[in-house]
């Protein structure tokens, strides 16, 4: 079932890269197709995944490549549990939604969707993935279609974009594949779970060089002040699909990694961190919330409220306990979610007024009450607004922290309250106010691809603010082994 997950976006790929000239237009419907047969797929895994079964499930794998062969084996290894199933979920959904905002794409239209699809394959790689190896692989494949969307189809230096997104990543990744091989040529496999039975205690390298070494590209994919600079350009100048897919899953990668790798392999050099990365957290929940207050584009505002919002998984990770981690994969969660919606709203609202800058934009409510509508509940589950998925996720992050790190945390609570300045601050600006003549010609969301995107991230964002436990089950099975492990060298 995973390994069909994995698949069926790639096929869509080479289905739209292949059509005719002729009928080009039909890429979109094959991207929706194929999207959505992965969705539900997703929506299997999730549903089946048992909670009350230990280790990983629904496991396909097979030799790549033999020990006899290369001198060490690296296997195609796939399976998930209850940090990685909810993520598998959240791509499939946000995946959907980007075909559907990228309705009315005309241009390439078959090279657009057949990127976006494989982009899709590459991100449930590493969500997937349970050898090294195979993990670094995807993570690098995630980079051609992100280079390729923002470069070819997005706005602005969009060229600068991308090429900075991709030296970023790319530098960060340097460094975690000697990380990996570090660990791989010492303990003598890339199996993650051989990884974490059997920890690695001493290496020809130090190892807390090889953790740090591994954490620099989940910092930079998180991203973690001062790694964060790349972010807000990439947002800015991609198209609204990408920017959907870059904050609601890419970001994640980063949470991800740390809490699948970095944690459990290497739990000893992850404790004596624990105080520099709460450090890096609470200042990048407060850099973040800041630079966000000063934004005049609203693209880029969402893009530096992100860097904010990311803070608190770093948060939650730092506290090194079984609360503190499930508030942090919770976060990953809410977060896409919560951001993706807002970057759907800030793309619908910008294809009909053709202007990001906020101060162009008053009492737009009155022409566009649907989007508008929208676009508070986006704001308002981003602020951590009870009974929507934010809150959820902010207040675990905070009772699994506080004792932990007090400070780090009471700077996580400013930070809340600075993204109620700025987001209440944004709506105001752009929703009240009268109505102005210069946007009296504005039509609303009617259409059904934007409807139904919209409406299926609203439905998620609150059903998991009304009932926690649709997501929280699933997260604390995943944690609580990673919480063992490293709550056993504390």
């Amino acid at each position: 079932m995973l390994t069909l997950f994995l698949l069926l976006p790639a096929v869509g790929a080479l289905l739209a890269l292949f059509l005719p000239k002729e009928r080009a237009q039909d890429a979109k419907w094959i991207a929706l197709v194929f999207s959505g047969l992965a969705f539900l797929v997703s929506i299997a895994v999730f549903v089946l995944y048992n909670p009350h079964v230990e280790g990983y499930q629904f496991v396909d794998t097979f030799d790549w490549i033999t020990a006899d062969t290369a001198g060490f084996a690296i296997s195609y290894t796939v399976g998930v549990d209850g940090l990685s199933a909810p993520l598998v979920l959240l791509l499939g959904l946000l995946s959907v939604v980007s075909v559907l905002v990228s309705w009315r794409i005309d241009v390439k239209e078959q090279q657009y969707f057949a990127w976006l699809l494989f982009m899709e394959t590459a991100v449930a790689g590493v969500f997937l993935s349970l050898d090294l190896i195979q993990f670094f692989l995807f993570w690098e494949l995630e980079l051609l279609p992100m280079f390729m969307l923002i470069s070819q189809w997005g706005s602005g230096r969009r060229l600068y974009s991308a090429t900075k997104f991709l030296i970023y990543t790319l530098a960060g990744s340097a460094f975690m594949l000697v990380g990996f091989l570090v660990l791989g040529a010492t303990a003598g496999t890339f199996e993650i779970a051989e990884l974490v039975a059997t920890p690695v205690t001493e290496a020809a390298v130090p190892l807390t060089l090889v953790f740090w070494a591994i954490m620099l590209a989940f910092l930079v994919k998180l991203p973690t002040f001062p790694l964060h600079t790349w972010l807000p350009d990439a947002h800015t100048d991609a198209p609204t699909a990408v920017s959907v897919m870059l904050a609601g899953v890419l970001l994640k990668m980063g949470g991800y990694g740390i809490l699948r790798i970095a944690l459990p392999i290497l739990p000893q050099q992850a404790h004596d961190a624990r105080w520099i990365l709460a450090t890096l957290a609470g200042f990048s929940v407060l850099w973040g919330a800041v630079i966000t207050l000063r934004q005049t584009d609203l693209k880029r505002l969402v893009a530096y409220s992100s860097v904010s919002h990311m803070g608190y998984v770093l948060l939650g990770v730092s506290a090194m306990g079984a609360v503190g981690l499930s508030g942090a994969a919770m976060q990953m969660f809410t977060h896409g979610t919560i951001t993706g919606l807002l970057f759907v709203v800030v793309g619908l609202i910008y294809d009909r007024t053709h202007t990001r800058e906020i101060s162009q934009m008053s009492g737009l409510m009155h022409r566009m009450p649907v989007v508008g509508t929208v676009f508070v509940i986006a704001g308002l589950a981003s602020l951590g607004l009870p009974g929507m998925s934010g809150f959820v996720a902010e207040l675990t992050t905070f009772l699994g922290s506080l004792e932990v790190h007090p400070v780090a945390t009471m700077a996580g609570i400013f930070g809340v309250v600075l993204s109620a300045g700025y987001i209440l601050w944004t709506v105001q600006r752009v929703l009240h106010g009268p109505a102005t003549e210069k946007w009296r010609d504005l039509t609303d969301a009617t259409s059904w691809w934007e409807i139904t995107a919209m409406a299926s991230l609203v439905i998620v964002i609150l059903a998991v603010g009304i009932y926690p436990p649709l997501l929280t089950n699933a997260v604390e099975a995943g944690i609580a082994p990673i919480a063992q492990i490293i709550e056993g060298v504390s």
